[in-house]
Formats: structure tokens, C-alpha cells, sequence
């Protein structure tokens, strides 16, 4: 993103992170992250300085003003999430030096959609309201009923007359959460238990790649000139998955954005300001998914694709006879980046999961229990601009290493990675005078995004649909 296209600009060699009595710094959470995805010393060296401290980032950041109780005063958070996101693009700035201005304040995405929405922390409770910390008989869930049907199941859920947030609260303690879980996962519904990071040891996951699944299928492509740039077929909707191919898009891909015409991205009935920073840029084509012909479409575009941009379930696009190992292994060098809850491996390639329950899953909650004493939702559906920055990162990454692969990205996953991270207790509640808490901003894309279908035409004709 450089200084031309958006309305703001943020503001040594590399300082490891070894204990956890130390705060994790932007730089070394970028070194961490490249060295996760097998980057090469050369590109390690040219990562760019920013030694800023995780509490300094995250007061700044917006999400720590959506952190805390709403009477209370906002908090910092365990994990070192606004460090994360500025070390994801600090990589990416390396990756594509070019397109990327290392000084950009990729932080302040964390809190861009609240600036735009007008969210407010709100404690237990997610600063859009669509996802509760609420007690059963065993453990605290995060319960999300983003979509307005999402109440409709809550009888079957609960096999009891319950209709709204009151209901389930007072219904919720008498149940376990192994019955509660198996049952939500049955019907659709993101709920989450909120459990503790899987990890070793501050600052030490568990698995050095654990963020990512990367799956090889058919030949590399041959190595091309430096100014060739992938065609990417953008299937996602909402947040992770279109930041990831607006960056994309920024990074001078050529971005293809398909809809279905009855079945839009989510994001297109919320902010307009908001759908055209995560769209701008990108071509639109919408397509009747529920015929053969436009599924014929969908499967062209595909096969022509370089990248793959997919948030969807894996069973939503087989039942159209769309899977990705076979077209990985037909096309040499094709990326195809699979954005999910939980990842795509069984038993959890079907579970469902947004933003807010994702990070919960990824323990942020047990985490500031453990620090605040009360379970508390951190920042605005965190897991979603940090996976959208992370994959941007893993998708040029692989585009660069002659592609290839299956990436398989889960949202907790994610969260997880940078939860690994966390720093002592104490270092979680600085002195605010010295980290002056910022509202969220948001940035001003440059571009309107087009509308539904916009291109449909031109891109059929183009490409023969």
C-alpha cells in the first residue's frame, strides 16, 4: 500500500525474542513468520526495522479501545496481536518491496471495520454483538449467531423453546459442552469453547508452521520474468479472504472477484465503505451457481486462475464438482489458498467459525481471564485481518516459489500462532500514560468497489464462459 493510494502512514538490526518476560517486537514476529514458511536467510536480512513494543502497537491500534468492559477502561491485550499484523506486513513488504511501503500502520486494520461501524467494546459481548461468552455446564462458550436464521436453530440446538440470547443463557448451564459442540456442528452454528493456546511456552508454538497447511500437488511452474503477475480468482467473502485478495490486488495481481447472483458476499449489505477497501480494485463477476452453465463458468475461470481465493466450506464446492487437488495437478505452478474455521482436514473441514469465535477458540479469552479475571472478547473479530495479512504473505510466497500447492489457512490457527507469543502476565497492563490508547480509524480505499456483476460480461467474452 503505498503512501499514493491510502489516507494514512504510520511512523536496527533484528532483536530476537527469547523469553517471555520480553515483549515481542514487530520485527521479530515478521522473522518468525517468514522463517515459518521456509524463507531463506537473504530475505530474512532484508526484512525492514520497526522494534516498536507490542503494548505501543496495540494501544495504537484501535483494538485495545474495543477491549474491556464498557464502563471500564480499555485493555491491553496477552497476546501480542497488533505486533503480529505489523510483522505480517513487514513480510510482505519484503516479498514485494515495490508495491509495499514498510512504514504503512497495518495495525490500525485491526480496527478499521469498528471505525466504519461505530462499534464499541462491550466486555464479554463482540463490539459488533453477534458473538457471547455465556457459561454451560463445564466450560465458557463463545456462541456466534452472525446470520439471522442462526436463531431459528436454536431449538434444534438446544431441543428446547429458545429464541433469543435471554433463553439460551438461562437453558445453556444445563447442558455439557462436548453435547453442545457435536450438536452446533452438526447444524451449521459457530460456537466455541474458550480453552487455552496450544503451545509450549511463551513466544513457542507447538508446531513452527502451525499457522499453515501447505499441500504439494502437480509441477511447479518455471521461473518467470520479475514483472509477470498472477491472474487471481477471488472466491471469499466478508473480511480475511477479500483483504487477502485486495492486497493481493495491491501487489499488482490481477483480481477477479466472483459472486454468485443470489448468493452475494455478506459484506455488500454493511458499510460500502467498508466492502470497498477489502474489494477495490478487483473485477466483478457474479454468476448463477445454481445452473450448469454458470457453474461451467465457475469452473473455467478456475482452471485459468493462477491463484485461488476460496472461504467456503470444502463440501460447498465439491457438491458443483469443484475440488482442488485435481486442478492443482492438472495446472503447473496453480495456487490454491483455502481459507476456513478449522482448516480443511476431518473431523473440522465443516465446522463453521467467524472472526470473533475464532480468536476464542485460539484462546484470547482464557487468556485475559487469566489476567483480568473474567473472560473478555478481544478487539473486533480478530482472527479476520490477521488471517487476511497472513495469507497475502503465504499466497505471494508461493506464488514466487513457482506455486504448486494446496494452502490450507484456518482463522484459529492463526490467532494461535501470535497467542504463542504472549509475553508474562505482568507486561500486559502497562502504564497507559506511556501507550496512549487511539480509537479506531479507518483507512479510504481509493477505488469504489464495483457492483454486483459489473464485469461479468467483459470477462466472459474475454475468456470464452
Amino acid at each position: 500500500m503505498n503512501s499514493g493510494n491510502f489516507s494514512y502512514l504510520s511512523m536496527a538490526s533484528l532483536s530476537p525474542y527469547r523469553s517471555g518476560l520480553q515483549e515481542i517486537t514487530a520485527q521479530d514476529y515478521g522473522h518468525a513468520l517468514l522463517s515459518s514458511m521456509g524463507v531463506g536467510e537473504p530475505l530474512l536480512a532484508a526484512l525492514p526495522a520497526d522494534n516498536r513494543s507490542a503494548s505501543a502497537l496495540w494501544a495504537d491500534s484501535g483494538a485495545m479501545a474495543l477491549t474491556g468492559l464498557p464502563d471500564g477502561a480499555p485493555l491491553h491485550s496477552p497476546a501480542p496481536l497488533a505486533a503480529c499484523a505489523q510483522g505480517a506486513w513487514l513480510a510482505l513488504s519484503t516479498l514485494c518491496p515495490e508495491h509495499f511501503a514498510s512504514d504503512f500502520a497495518a495495525y490500525r486494520l485491526l480496527g478499521e471495520r469498528a471505525a466504519l461501524f461505530g462499534y464499541k467494546r462491550q466486555g464479554d459481548r463482540s463490539p459488533g454483538g453477534s458473538c457471547r461468552l455465556l457459561s454451560c455446564a463445564d466450560a465458557i462458550l463463545a456462541i456466534n449467531l452472525a446470520r439471522d436464521d442462526d436463531f431459528e436453530l436454536l431449538p434444534a440446538w438446544l431441543q428446547t423453546d429458545v429464541h433469543d440470547w435471554e433463553g439460551l443463557a438461562a437453558e445453556l448451564p444445563d447442558y455439557p459442552a462436548a453435547l453442545l459442540l457435536e450438536r452446533a456442528r452438526l447444524l451449521g452454528l459457530a460456537v466455541a469453547v474458550s480453552s487455552a493456546p496450544a503451545c509450549d511456552g511463551p513466544g513457542h508454538s507447538a508446531d513452527p508452521a502451525s499457522w499453515f497447511r501447505q499441500t504439494p500437488y502437480g509441477a511447479r511452474r518455471r521461473p518467470t520474468s520479475a514483472d509477470e503477475q498472477p491472474l487471481v480468482v477471488d472466491l471469499s467473502s466478508l473480511w480475511a479472504g477479500p483483504l487477502c485478495g485486495q492486497l493481493l490486488a495491491q501487489s499488482g495481481a490481477r483480481v477477479i472477484k466472483v459472486e454468485g447472483l443470489t448468493r452475494a458476499d455478506g459484506a455488500r449489505t454493511g458499510s460500502p465503505a467498508f466492502f470497498d477497501l477489502m474489494n477495490s480494485g478487483k473485477e466483478c463477476v457474479a454468476l448463477d451457481l445454481t445452473s450448469e452453465k454458470g457453474q461451467r463458468q465457475l469452473y473455467r475461470l478456475l482452471e485459468l486462475a493462477d491463484i485461488v481465493i476460496e472461504s467456503t466450506r470444502p463440501r460447498a464446492l465439491e457438491q458443483m464438482q469443484i475440488n482442488a487437488e485435481p486442478m492443482l495437478a492438472q495446472r503447473p505452478g496453480k495456487v490454491w489458498l483455502s481459507i476456513t474455521g478449522y482448516g480443511r482436514c476431518a473431523p473440522n473441514r465443516d465446522w463453521i467459525a467467524y472472526g470473533d469465535d475464532a480468536g476464542v477458540a485460539a484462546g484470547l479469552s482464557q487468556l485475559m481471564e487469566q489476567v483480568y479475571g473474567q473472560p473478555l472478547i478481544c478487539g473486533d473479530a480478530i482472527a479476520d485481518p490477521l488471517t487476511g495479512l497472513h495469507s497475502a504473505v503465504l499466497a505471494r510466497h508461493a506464488w514466487h516459489q513457482g506455486g504448486g500447492v494446496l494452502l490450507d489457512v484456518a482463522l484459529r490457527d492463526v490467532v494461535n500462532f501470535g497467542a504463542g507469543f504472549s509475553a508474562d502476565p505482568r507486561l500486559c497492563q502497562p502504564d497507559l500514560k506511556s501507550y496512549p490508547v487511539s480509537p479506531p480509524v479507518a483507512r479510504r480505499a481509493p477505488l469504489r468497489a464495483g457492483e454486483l456483476g459489473r464485469d461479468t460480461q467483459a470477462v466472459c467474452r474475454e475468456f470464452g464462459l
